[in-house]
């Protein structure tokens, strides 16, 4: 299950990639600086563009990695365009990507420990259902929704992405 959940997780950040595409299309179009959008929020006291993405991807990395009894990469919080945020997505990607399924082996018996929770550690199966699905979605909705308040055209088949539909 985790190799999996991870993998789907991944593919949303292919996602929102592909979405960072149509941005620059849309500012291009109606010629502004798609820079604008890397500080664009929803609401005053929310988080901005680049930390949705940056958040996405360090929730993910995290994922993959302690799960899979590793320390996650470390990212420095410095991109300032939307080709540097592709290359976080890309690097997070290829970290995914790279834990094989077999290192998943004993996830839902690892701890992991929070920052924010000193002496305090959760299982790896409620770190995967309780901290890292909602927070990766989270962060990918809001990236999402910011760039669709922005005016740029994304819909639900963006979001979701590649479906597998076969034939009945």
């Amino acid at each position: 299950m985790y190799y999996q959940v991870i993998s789907q997780c991944t593919q949303s950040l292919k996602n929102l990639e592909a979405c960072l595409d149509k941005a620059e299309q849309h500012a291009a179009a109606k010629k502004f600086d798609v820079g604008v959008l890397m500080t664009s929020r929803l609401a005053p006291d929310m988080q901005h563009f680049t930390y949705q993405i940056q958040s996405a991807c360090d929730y993910v990395k995290a994922a993959a990695a302690w799960l899979s009894g590793q320390t996650p990469p470390k990212h420095d919080d410095n991109e300032q365009t939307i080709d540097e945020l592709r290359a976080r997505i890309r690097k997070t990607v290829a970290f995914a990507e790279s834990v094989k399924e077999a290192q998943y082996a004993g996830a839902s018996e690892r701890k992991v420990r929070l920052s924010w929770a000193p002496g305090k550690v959760i299982g790896g199966e409620d770190y995967l259902l309780q901290m890292a699905i909602p927070n990766i979605f989270f962060h990918i909705a809001m990236a999402y929704a910011i760039l669709r308040h922005n005016g740029v055209n994304v819909g639900k088949m963006d979001f979701l992405g590649p479906i597998n539909l076969v034939d009945a």
